[in-house]
């Protein structure tokens, strides 16, 4: 009988380990649980945006299913899409954060209308606005991370939209573009061969910025330093820089990274960071575009700011001090979820 007894105890405990590793913990279940019916489509919701030359859409991608976080994600550019922001998705399921990828309006896998008026900083905010509506994201959950352009995006839409933010990040972008060409100039060009920075300031005062030395120069001796420092670019990265809507990009950036001279040249809003109230990370990498003690100052002026150095980093810290740059993220959203 005792042999019998401890034989079938023995069966019960095996069948309970086999069970509790062949399910789902309740937290997964939950996670992936967004609620859809009907056709599955992977997450994807097409937008509709209403502009002042016709309704467009927009790309969204979601990920997960948490009520009180949820991450909007603006990519930079202007008009270089999501997809060199897929390594969020490698660190924000694991911890639960339900997150959008999205293509803002003439990039990627958006609608790409041609006229220029659009492409202006204030229509943009009017469309961010008019996704989270669509997505159904507000106060108590709804998580704005900018970087780069998306950074002048996000910072834009808090001042006039903040209260519907639990929390913004301004992630590798300063608070003004002529400090941006400053800093370019003043230190980051001092860095190069002095050959190869006068041979690029000739090709742009040519207008030769299409010409294949140009882009060859800028990745070799900035891109490769100050872009994204890996030895081999990531394949989401490069598959971004393929799909760069490049007229888009010419009109607000200018035609590279190195300083800026488009639409967005005299965009400055230092002074009024300090009306900024929600709580607000701001992200720097030692050797990014941005100056990152200018992104520190960042912190200092809204009224609940904190900053995320990023030693290793460039200006897509996301990928080249991932650990630094996620982990860092990750601990801002908890804490502001956990009402630090």
């Amino acid at each position: 009988m005792r042999i019998f007894a401890f034989l079938l105890l023995s069966t019960i405990l095996l069948y309970s380990c086999q069970s509790s590793t062949e399910k789902p913990s309740f937290a997964a279940t939950s996670y992936f649980n967004t609620g859809d019916t009907g056709v599955r489509m992977a997450g994807i919701k097409m937008v509709p945006i209403q502009t002042p030359v016709g309704t467009f859409k927009v790309w969204t991608k979601r990920f997960g299913n948490n009520p009180t976080i949820k991450v909007l994600l603006l990519h930079g550019g202007p008009a270089a899409g999501h997809e060199y922001m897929e390594c969020f998705e490698s660190f924000f399921p694991e911890q639960g954060i339900e997150f959008y990828e999205y293509d803002q309006l003439g990039s990627s896998y958006a609608d790409q209308p041609t006229d220029s008026s659009l492409w202006t900083t204030e229509r943009f905010v009017e469309e961010v606005e008019q996704v989270r509506k669509a997505l159904n994201l507000d106060k108590s959950n709804f998580y704005l991370l900018g970087h780069s352009w998306g950074g002048i995006l996000a910072l834009e839409y808090a001042l006039k939209y903040q209260d519907n933010l639990k929390g913004l990040i301004i992630s590798n972008m300063m608070a003004s573009a002529p400090d941006y060409g400053k800093y370019a100039d003043s230190v980051l060009a001092k860095q190069m061969d002095p050959k190869v920075l006068d041979t690029i300031h000739q090709l742009e005062k040519r207008g030769a910025t299409s010409d294949p030395k140009y882009m060859e120069l800028l990745t070799t001796h900035y891109y490769n330093q100050h872009i994204c420092r890996l030895a081999e670019w990531p394949e989401p990265v490069n598959r971004a820089f393929k799909h760069l809507n490049g007229v888009i990009y010419t009109m607000m950036q200018g035609p590279s990274e190195f300083g800026i001279s488009g639409r967005l040249a005299n965009w400055d809003r230092k002074a009024d960071l300090p009306k900024i109230k929600v709580p607000t990370l701001t992200i720097g990498g030692q050797f990014d575009t941005m100056d990152p003690e200018h992104m520190k100052w960042i912190s200092t002026q809204v009224q609940k700011g904190s900053y995320l150095y990023c030693p290793k980093g460039s200006h897509m810290s996301m990928w080249d001090d991932q650990q630094t740059y996620m982990n860092g993220l990750i601990k801002f959203i908890r804490d502001v979820d956990g009402g630090k």
